[in-house]
C-alpha cells in the first residue's frame, strides 16, 4: 500500500527546546492511524509541524512528491491536509454556514462539497444559520470536522477528537472517520482514550519523548494490551 504521508526523521523545537527528535511516521492511503502517548510526548507538535505551524529543523514531511516542511503554513491546506485542532477553534460569532464557507474558501470548493460534507453531518444541515458558540459541544466537534472537510482533503489530522463529548457524540465521530476512510481519506487521530480509537483505527503509533517507538497494527494492540500501559500508563 501507497503512503499518503511520509514523516522522515524530522527534529522540531519549541525555542531552545526540543519536542520532536528524528520522528518518523508513514501515514498509508486510505487508512485510519492513531498517535498514543502520555501527555507532552510530542504528539499534538507532531501534527502542528505537518500543518506548517511549528517549523522542521531538519528532515521532511513528504506528501506525495511535496515536501510540506518546506511551505508556508497557509500553503499546506492547499496541498490536501486539514486540521481539526484540540478545542475545535471554531468562530463563535459565525454561523454554521460561515464557518463552512471559510472552510471551502481555502481551496475554492463550492455548493457540490458543502452538501457531499453536510450529508456526513445531517444535524449542521438543520443548524446553517445558527451560531457556532451556541451549538452542543458534540455538534461543535462535527462543525469542526466539517469545515476542515469542506477543503476536501487527502489527509485529516484530528487531536482528541472525542474530548468531553458523550458516547452517543463519540460514535458519531468515529463512523464518521470510517466513512471517510470509504472515500480514500486518510486520518491521523491523536487520543488519549484508547477504547474510542481502537474500533476506527488501523494501526498505533506510540509517542514517547518526541519519538515513534513502536507502531502496531489493531489486531496486535489487542493480543497484547501491556503495550498501552507500558506506553500511555493506563488500562
Amino acid at each position: 500500500m501507497s503512503d499518503a504521508l511520509a514523516i522522515q526523521s524530522i527534529n522540531c523545537f519549541y525555542g531552545d527546546v526540543q519536542v520532536l527528535r528524528d520522528f518518523s511516521l508513514d501515514l498509508r492511503a486510505g487508512e485510519v492511524l492513531c498517535l498514543l502517548g502520555r501527555n507532552g510526548a510530542g504528539k499534538t507538535t507532531a501534527l502542528k509541524a505537518i500543518m506548517g505551524l511549528v517549523p522542521v529543523r531538519s528532515g521532511a514531511i513528504m506528501l506525495g512528491d511535496v515536501d510540506l516542511s518546506k511551505l508556508p503554513a497557509h500553503a499546506v491546506p492547499k496541498a490536501g491536509v486539514a486540521y481539526v485542532p484540540q478545542g475545535r477553534r471554531l468562530f463563535a460569532e459565525l454561523t454554521v454556514a460561515e464557518n463552512l464557507e471559510i472552510g471551502l474558501m481555502a481551496r475554492g470548493k463550492g455548493r457540490a462539497t458543502r452538501e457531499t460534507v453536510l450529508d456526513l453531518f445531517p444535524v449542521l444541515r438543520e443548524r446553517l444559520s445558527q451560531r457556532s458558540g451556541t451549538l452542543s459541544g458534540g455538534e461543535q466537534q462535527m462543525l469542526a470536522m466539517a469545515r476542515a472537510l469542506c477543503i476536501e482533503p487527502q489527509v485529516l489530522l484530528l487531536d482528541e477528537p472525542t474530548e468531553g463529548l458523550m458516547p452517543s457524540m463519540i460514535a458519531r465521530i468515529r463512523e464518521t472517520v470510517a466513512a471517510l476512510r470509504t472515500r480514500g481519506v486518510s486520518t491521523i487521530l491523536v487520543e488519549q482514550r484508547v477504547d474510542a480509537v481502537l474500533p476506527v483505527a488501523d494501526r498505533v503509533a506510540f509517542v514517547e519523548n518526541g519519538q515513534n517507538r513502536r507502531t502496531v497494527s489493531v489486531d496486535e494492540l489487542r493480543a497484547d494490551p501491556a503495550l498501552v500501559r507500558h506506553y500511555v500508563g493506563v488500562d
